[in-house]
């Protein structure tokens, strides 16, 4: 049955609509109020965030430091008075110009076949540039070796470490090929290939000296030899110049100052890795496939 309830009078209707917009803008305003708290919580995230990515990146770097202090002298190579080769322990089978010789087809590292062209390799784990001359001549070094004739010198030298985020990777490498020569030759041109397989990015801390050690068991170098890549020696360091030295008492590891010291020979042979000499001759045309082999060859002949 229909009721005839009275319409709501037009004062009624205007109060229930001022009602109702009170409300929505009630609504609107805790909604906006809401939005601003997470905005800010959101902000205040990626600050504490990108905050925790610096310190975590300042912390490695610092840590990375700390746990390498020991590779050059107790510090950084660049604060050192760089020894003379006569004046450090060497590897058994490194030759008295800084340098590794290998020949008789790869079989005799630490000699200089009579007769031989010698070529001289200088170069640095870290460089970029190395890793392409490895890319691009590593299987024609083989071939050279193979073939017999030539003695290839290899010259591990540490003039990246300042680019490697505080690691001194250039010296660690160096210093862990110096061990491989030492102690396991004849895995020793293995060991430097792999380490270019793996070579990090220029600027990077690197690989850890877990890696660089597992690099070298993978491919036969005995564990109790790869174990031995972060032994320390102590010892007496000069830091100044010259002409007003300092000195002082450390420790760094086994090869490090052979290391320093043949970085410091080669700056009389050239300034920038790779450097490559046949029969003390710079050859610049590495960078060709095949013009090496055919130089070598040629100088054979």
């Amino acid at each position: 049955m229909p009721t005839n309830e009275p319409r709501p009078t037009k004062a009624v209707r205007r109060d229930e609509a001022r009602a109702k917009a009170l409300q929505m803008r009630k609504e609107q305003e805790r909604k906006a109020k809401r939005n601003r708290i997470i905005g800010v919580a959101i902000l205040v995230a990626a600050v504490l965030g990108l905050g925790f990515v610096v310190w975590t990146i300042v912390s490695q770097q610092h840590e990375n430091e700390t746990a390498n202090s020991e590779v050059v002298y107790g510090g950084s190579a660049s604060d050192v008075i760089p020894p003379k080769l006569a004046d450090v322990k060497a590897p058994s089978t490194a030759g008295d110009n800084g340098g590794i010789p290998v020949s008789n087809g790869g079989a005799d590292v630490g000699k200089t076949g009579d007769g031989d062209v010698v070529l001289s390799i200088y170069f640095d784990f870290m460089c970029p540039v190395c890793g392409e001359f490895e890319k691009i001549n590593g299987a024609d070094l083989d071939t050279i070796l193979g073939e017999g004739g030539t003695t290839v010198d290899y010259h591990p030298v540490a003039i990246l470490d300042y680019k490697s985020a505080g690691s001194n990777y250039s010296t660690r490498t160096a210093n862990a090929a110096a061990v491989v020569a030492d102690k396991d030759p004849k895995h020793f041109t293995k060991f430097v290939t792999e380490l270019y397989k793996n070579q990090p990015q220029e600027g990077s801390a690197g690989l850890t000296d877990e890696e660089i050690a597992k690099v070298a068991t993978d491919l036969g170098v005995p564990k109790d030899v790869a174990d031995t890549f972060t032994d320390t020696v102590d010892g007496t360091y000069e830091t100044g110049t010259a002409a007003d030295p300092t000195s002082h008492d450390g420790t760094w590891r086994t090869f490090a100052p052979w290391v320093a010291a043949a970085t410091q020979q080669f700056g009389t042979v050239g300034q920038g890795t790779p450097t490559v000499l046949i029969d003390g001759k710079v050859f610049k045309d590495w960078s060709t496939p095949g013009a090496l082999l055919e130089a070598v060859n040629a100088a054979k002949s």
